[in-house]
C-alpha cells in the first residue's frame, strides 16, 4: 500500500513538472522537452538519455495539445510549416541513429557543449529584434513568391489585422535540417532552433514563428521516437506521466499566448534561451574529462549567468531606444 502511495505521488509530481514544461513550450514554441529534460536530470535523477526519450513522447503531446487551436484560430501558418518539415523531418532521422554511435563513443558531451554555444549566440539576432512589435518590413524574393509564404491573422491583443511575407526559404531549410538533427540527437524538440529559423531567416511575426513551431516539433518528435523506443530509451511511466501533465500545460499556455503582445513573447523566449543554453554548456563540461560540476552548481551557474545576460540585455535595448529617440 505504502508502495502504491509512493507511485502515485512520484507521478502525480512528474505530472506537474510536465504540466510546467508544456506551459512554457507551447507559449514560447520551444516544445515541452526543452524545460522538460532539465527538470527531470535536476530534480528526479533521471539518465539523460531516458530524459530524452520521455521529451519526445513530451514534444508530441505539447504539439497536439496546442497546436489545434493556433491551426483554428489561423495564426499557425501550416503550408509553411508542412514544407519547412521536409528538412526537419531528414535530420531527424539522422540524428536519432548519430546518437546510438555518439552514446556508445561516450561524446555526448560534446553535442551538448556545442548546442548550448548556439544557441548562447543565437541570442544576438533575437534580442536585437525585440526593439519592434513586428519585423521590419523586407521585400519578397523569389522564394516567397514560388511557396506562397504569405499570410495574415488577426491579433487580439494588437485589435488588428496582421499581414506578413516570408523570404529566405533555402536559408530557413538549412536551419531546420539542423534543429531536426539535434531534436533527433538530443530529444528537445528543438523548437529553438525552428522559432529563430522562421524569425530570423524568414522574418516572421513571432506569434506566427511559435504557432507554427509548435506545429511542427510533434512531426519532428514522432519521427525520433519510433526509433528511440526501438533502442529502449523510452520508459512508460515516465513517458506517460510527462505527457498527461504536457497535454494540460501546453492547453493553458496557447490561452496565455493570446493575451501577449510579440515583445513580450520574444522575452521569455529569451530568458528560457539563456537558461537552457549556460545548462545545456555545463551539462556537458560536467559530463566531459575535462572538468567535474554537480548537478545543482550547474543550475546554479546557468541561472546565475542567465540574470547577467538578461540585464545587459535589457540595458543595451533601453540605451538603443534612448540613442534612436535622440537621434
Amino acid at each position: 500500500m505504502v508502495g502504491l502511495v509512493g507511485v502515485i505521488i512520484t507521478f502525480l509530481t512528474i505530472m506537474l513538472a510536465g504540466l510546467f514544461a508544456g506551459l512554457v513550450g507551447s507559449m514560447t514554441g520551444l516544445g515541452g522537452g526543452t524545460v522538460l529534460v532539465p527538470l527531470l536530470t535536476l530534480f528526479f535523477g533521471v539518465p539523460i538519455i531516458l530524459a530524452t526519450g520521455a521529451s519526445l513522447i513530451s514534444t508530441i503531446a505539447t504539439s497536439a495539445g496546442s497546436a489545434s487551436a493556433f491551426t483554428r484560430q489561423k495564426i499557425a501558418n501550416v503550408k509553411i510549416g508542412i514544407g519547412l518539415e521536409m528538412a526537419t523531418t531528414t535530420g531527424a532521422i539522422i540524428g536519432s541513429f548519430t546518437l546510438y554511435f555518439i552514446d556508445r563513443a561516450d561524446l555526448l558531451w560534446v553535442i551538448f557543449i556545442l548546442f548550448g554555444t548556439v544557441l548562447l549566440l543565437s541570442m544576438v539576432p533575437t534580442i536585437h529584434r525585440s526593439m519592434s512589435e513586428l519585423p521590419k518590413d523586407i521585400p519578397p524574393d523569389r522564394t516567397t513568391k514560388f511557396f506562397q509564404l504569405n499570410g495574415k491573422y488577426f491579433d487580439p491583443r494588437l485589435k488588428k489585422e496582421v499581414e506578413y511575407s516570408g523570404v529566405r526559404w533555402f536559408q530557413a531549410e538549412a536551419v531546420m535540417f539542423f534543429a531536426g538533427f539535434i531534436s533527433g540527437l538530443l530529444g528537445i524538440g528543438s523548437g529553438a532552433l525552428k522559432v529563430m529559423g522562421m524569425d530570423w531567416a524568414m522574418n516572421l511575426p513571432m506569434k506566427v514563428t511559435t504557432t507554427t513551431s509548435n506545429f511542427m516539433i510533434g512531426i519532428t518528435a514522432a519521427t525520433g521516437s519510433s526509433i528511440y523506443w526501438k533502442l529502449g530509451y523510452i520508459q512508460p511511466f515516465l513517458a506517460s506521466a510527462t505527457a498527461i501533465g504536457v497535454v494540460i500545460g501546453s492547453f493553458f499556455g496557447a490561452k496565455l499566448l493570446m493575451k501577449l503582445t510579440n515583445k513580450e513573447i520574444r522575452w521569455v523566449f529569451f530568458v528560457i534561451l539563456s537558461f537552457l543554453g549556460w545548462d545545456m554548456v555545463f551539462r556537458g563540461l560536467s559530463n566531459s574529462p575535462i572538468v567535474y560540476i554537480t548537478i545543482m552548481s550547474q543550475t546554479l551557474y546557468a541561472i546565475l549567468l542567465s540574470i547577467v545576460m538578461i540585464a545587459i540585455a535589457y540595458y543595451w535595448i533601453g540605451r538603443s531606444r534612448k540613442i534612436a529617440k535622440v537621434g
